[in-house]
């Protein structure tokens, strides 16, 4: 089984994918049915030591650890506070609330590592808030879809944590890199908010807050600032690994929880089934992907695909809007996770023979999965917020209100792209790094 072979079992994979059926069996069915046609019986036997490899893998029990952190936020009711702490500082700037959305779920994702969770919390605090006010219905809708992509940017971040266990790359470095860009991204956003609301004839214009009542707010700021200073700060000085900072993390949400939020035995069960149903299905289908990357692995697909894109002598540049292209194409039809291992295994190979830094395609990676989560009609984010919407408009007001944000990030992938330091300035600074 040559490209060709492998080109029609992607293509068919993505189409079997796009009817709906579960990723971690198509992944793994792939594999399988790849490796006995081409390699016959014996394919099979590696596959224990493969999935028992995949289930014993420390990096991955990370996983696990941050989807308790964002739940037990989520769960404590510190994530609802957060959000109208913000707002006491940021309303009063053009465009109100919607800088709230923007910030709220920045904050958020620097303690929970999942877009869908982002947008999910921030929308359920802030669409009531927002619609009472009259604020424009698609810019609601579309602030917050866009500003949950923030949850697979800003460290910590389960895509990254994928990504760096599919390419061997180091996690911590991935997390770090992804700060700066976060920061930037977050601020083109509400620099966009601003700017659309100065030029409109009306604004809506929120009370002035005394300074007294912002800073009794901000107490409620304080648990994701601690979280995310301790769990970021223990990796880039080399005191812990992802696993290790996840799970100070997780003990210090539990206490802050007690202090600030609600601490009780329901909650916790709660927290611990949702983790267990969510982590479950990830790691079925990291297992799938396992599968199917060492039937690649045995044909050298990668290998091969590495060779011809080389004959071709396409330089980076070249090759970089290429796979922007084709991340923007299939992000319209697979959503973030199945995309993510169904590639990486093979465009990775190709990125870094032609000079691309791994970890800055890691990021790379991460925007394009940003642009999936928002963009129609697969794009999960846009199904979130229509679900928790209470007026029961159309789904097209939340597409029309994401449009400028995926132009924003187009164009911000683009800058880094030319101005890589950006991503790779603060992971060569890490200790130990």
């Amino acid at each position: 089984m040559g490209i060709t072979g492998a080109s029609i079992g992607f293509l068919l994979g993505v189409a079997i994918l796009v009817i709906g059926l579960p990723v971690a069996a198509v992944l793994a069915g792939l594999g399988i049915a790849g490796g006995l046609a081409a390699l016959g019986p014996q394919v099979i036997n590696s596959l224990g030591s493969v999935i028992w490899g995949v289930q014993n893998e420390n990096l991955l029990t990370a996983i696990p650890l941050f989807i308790l952190l964002g739940e037990i936020l989520l769960r404590s009711g510190l994530a609802d506070r957060m959000y109208i702490g913000l707002s006491a500082w940021l309303a009063r700037l053009p465009g109100g609330l919607l800088h709230s959305n923007i910030g709220g779920c920045a904050l958020f994702a620097a303690t929970c590592g999942s877009s869908v969770a982002t947008a999910a919390t921030i929308g359920t605090v802030a669409l009531p808030a927002l619609e009472q006010r009259g604020y424009d219905r698609a810019k609601s809708l579309g602030s917050i879809a866009a500003g949950g992509t923030l949850g697979i940017l800003i460290p910590p971040s389960i895509a990254m944590l994928i990504y760096g266990s599919l390419t061997n790359n180091s996690v911590g470095q991935l997390f770090i890199a992804g700060i700066i860009p976060g920061i930037l991204l977050s601020g083109s956003f509400m620099v966009y908010i601003a700017a659309s609301d100065l030029m409109r004839g009306e604004r809506v214009t929120e009370k002035p807050i005394a300074l007294a009542e912002k800073l009794r707010r901000s107490v409620d700021l304080i648990p994701p600032f601690i979280i995310f200073g301790v769990v970021m700060g223990s990796l880039y000085l080399g005191f812990a690994t992802p696993t290790e900072s996840a799970a100070i993390g997780v003990i210090i949400a539990l206490v802050l929880a007690g202090i600030f939020g609600r601490l009780d035995g329901q909650m916790l069960l709660h927290c611990f089934r949702q983790t267990a149903v969510l982590t479950g299905t990830i790691i079925l289908i990291i297992c799938g992907a396992f599968i199917l990357n060492v039937t690649l692995s045995l044909l050298g697909i990668p290998q091969k695909l590495t060779q011809l894109i080389a004959s071709w002598s396409i330089g980076p540049t070249t090759l970089f809007f290429i796979l922007v292209i084709f991340y923007l194409i299939l992000g319209c039809f697979l959503e973030v996770l199945s995309m993510q291992v169904t590639t990486i295994p093979i465009v990775y190979p190709i990125a870094t023979a032609v000079g691309i830094d791994p970890i800055w395609f890691g990021v790379f990676i991460v925007l394009m999965s940003e642009l999936a989560m928002i963009t129609p009609p697969v794009g999960m984010n846009l199904y979130v917020v229509q679900s928790i919407r209470a007026d029961g408009g159309p789904i097209s007001d939340v597409i029309r209100g994401i449009v400028p944000y995926v132009v924003i990030m187009l164009l911000f992938t683009i800058l880094l792209w030319y101005v890589p330091g950006i991503v790779l300035w603060l992971p060569r600074t890490m200790v130990g790094g």
